[in-house]
């Protein structure tokens, strides 16, 4: 399963300008620099001026870049336009001073790199087969190598050895490319992934924060609610059996009643809900998961503790709770009507596992899951699925807490089965 089957970045792929200007005044001081010491102090013979010239517009294109152009970031074809241009003002200099035998031939392949960590798969193709071609370009057609003006050049060698220089290019163009094209785009789906995990915990907090305050609204709102209560029963006793304003009144007293039992099952439910940051026992955590889920879903969930000898009691993260809450929710989802869950807990290890009777993780990505962006091409299972992210998520945040997640089949149920496992003292001190 190739990640890049199924991931596609939402956002235009982007250069940091300051990075590109960086780089280009690296190569432009270092390109002056070396004509410099050859043609100043070493007396070689070379076309000092046309270089020069080459070099200053480099320069040119460089303050433009850095002072005109306002933009930060890159689009992905202006830096191609940028990094095409690099490419064709160094192969301008190497015609002029020796073509492919010139030591510098090597930084021809630079463009390309950088095109392959930073911009799309297309960019870097096109830039590595105009390298390829102007290789070509610069192994049969140059001016002579530097050399002492006094003296005539004496550099020769037999053409197997002049035409494995651009081979050997070639071959690192190839390797360098492929490999930053990898690196590339394994750091932009992993940035993505971790900036939906990101967002995931926000909301998870922005929940917490909104039951709060609701805990705090239906403590202050009881006050009010109750002297209405009463004043409205005094109103009840005084007018009697007035049937201009009896029915206003009943209808006053049962909508107060009703504001106060909402008020009542809000508090209940936020005394009942997740309180993050509070001491918990593992076994009771795992109970309000299945309870949760229970309630939802008409499948066979079952909790097994019988060899719980620790139980530690564990600070309730909402790392550790959502982590679990989503495999246990994947196996719920998977399952075809039984869900089973153990808790293995003594003085070294506790361990939860989830095993479903579904269909199980498939052949073709159990080696890469927690991966995000992957896709089975099992039909059933990719039918229900997405791109792995809730299990990168979820493995994610319970790494985070010192947990080991490994995925298996069971052997039980014959679907999945994860393993969450910590050691028992590093649980209980998270």
């Amino acid at each position: 399963m190739r990640f890049s089957d199924v991931f596609t970045s939402k956002d235009n792929i982007q250069l940091d300008k300051k990075t590109l200007v960086i780089l280009r005044w690296i190569a432009i001081i270092g390109q002056y620099i070396s004509i410099s010491i050859v043609y100043l102090i070493l007396n070689f013979e070379l076309p000092f001026l046309y270089c020069s010239i080459i070099i200053l517009l480099g320069v040119v294109t460089n303050f433009y870049l850095q002072f005109v152009v306002k933009e930060n970031q890159l689009s992905n074809i202006k830096s191609s336009s940028y990094l095409l241009y690099d490419l064709g003002q160094l192969s301008l200099l190497l015609f002029l001073t020796g073509g492919v035998t010139n030591p510098f031939i090597i930084l021809l392949i630079i463009p390309a790199v950088v095109s392959s960590t930073f911009l799309n798969l297309r960019s870097t193709i096109s830039l590595s087969i105009i390298t390829i071609l102007i290789l070509i370009i610069l192994t049969v057609s140059y001016l002579p190598l530097p050399h002492k003006m006094v003296e005539e050049l004496h550099f020769h060698v037999p053409e197997y050895y002049l035409y494995a220089i651009p081979l050997s290019i070639i071959i690192g163009l190839v390797f360098l490319t492929y490999f930053g094209a990898r690196f590339g785009l394994e750091s932009r789906k992993r940035s993505e992934a971790l900036n939906k995990l990101e967002l995931i915990l926000a909301k998870e907090h922005e929940l917490e924060s909104i039951g709060l305050q609701a805990a705090a609204a239906a403590h202050s709102l009881g006050t009010p609610l109750s002297t209405i209560s009463v004043v409205a029963k005094e109103l009840e006793k005084e007018i009697g059996s007035n049937s201009q304003y009896s029915k206003d009144i009943s209808l006053l007293l049962s909508q107060s009643k009703r504001c106060s039992e909402i008020l009542k099952n809000l508090s209940q439910d936020q005394l009942n809900e997740d309180n993050f940051l509070t001491d918990i026992k593992i076994e009771d955590l795992l109970n309000e998961i299945v309870r949760s889920f229970s309630k939802i879903s008409e499948k066979k969930i079952y909790f097994i503790k019988k060899k719980n000898e620790q139980n530690p009691k564990i600070l309730r993260t909402l790392e550790i709770t959502y982590g679990l809450r989503n495999f246990i929710g994947n196996a719920v989802k998977y399952s075809n009507s039984t869900v089973e869950i153990n808790l293995i807990s003594n003085e070294i290890i506790t361990e939860v596992s989830i095993s479903d009777d579904g269909p199980g993780f498939s052949e073709d990505v159990i080696d890469v899951l927690g991966e995000p962006y992957i896709r089975s091409k099992n039909k059933v299972i990719s039918s229900k699925s997405g791109l792995g992210l809730g299990t990168f998520i979820g493995k994610t945040l319970l790494e985070r807490m010192k947990a080991n997640v490994n995925f298996s089949s069971s052997t039980k149920l014959t679907g999945a089965m994860v393993k969450i496992k910590w050691q028992t003292k590093d649980l209980v001190n998270i």
